[in-house]
């Protein structure tokens, strides 16, 4: 069986760290996501997706994202049976996150503070490497900082791709 859904959307609000009794971290939020149409009186309308995240996926959702932030979720999707107050039986559904990545820039965010996110797979400053772990200048790469390419010409014939 299958059960698998991406969806994008931004954050309705910040979301709120919170803890078991045996101490596993769970938060919930939702997502306010276009649809990719219009309605029949022509206006945009917006789905909101209640997510949970678990134990380290929770904790990174609540240390980075806050209202407003886009955000990618990655999960499955679970549907839940309950009785209310009132004894009437109940059905919702949310998503249950199994990875949640950053769908804007911080520049592009709505939100403020002065948060910058991790970079996957980087390097302590001055390593000669960028951001992302990638070396950032030709001599990380183990050459002597000089070009060890030349520029084609017209009469070095076609490429061979």
């Amino acid at each position: 069986m299958l059960n698998k859904i991406i969806i994008m959307g931004r954050l309705t609000r910040d979301p709120e760290l919170r803890r078991t009794q045996s101490g596993i971290a769970v938060t919930s939020f939702s997502l306010a996501v276009d649809r990719d149409f219009k309605s029949q009186s022509g206006e945009k309308e917006t789905d909101f997706i209640d997510v949970v995240a678990w134990r380290n996926t929770a904790e990174f959702v609540t240390k980075y994202f806050t209202k407003g932030r886009m955000a990618i979720v990655e999960g499955r999707l679970q549907i839940r049976d309950w009785t209310d107050k009132d004894g009437g039986k109940r059905r919702s559904a949310e998503v249950v996150a199994d990875n949640v990545y950053f769908g804007d820039s911080k520049r592009d965010s709505v939100s403020g503070g002065d948060y910058a996110p991790p970079a996957y797979g980087s390097a302590p400053s001055g390593s000669g490497r960028s951001d992302y772990g990638a070396p950032s200048r030709r001599s990380d790469y183990g050459g002597d900082g000089g070009s060890d390419f030349s520029e084609l010409g017209e009469e070095d014939g076609s490429l061979p791709f």
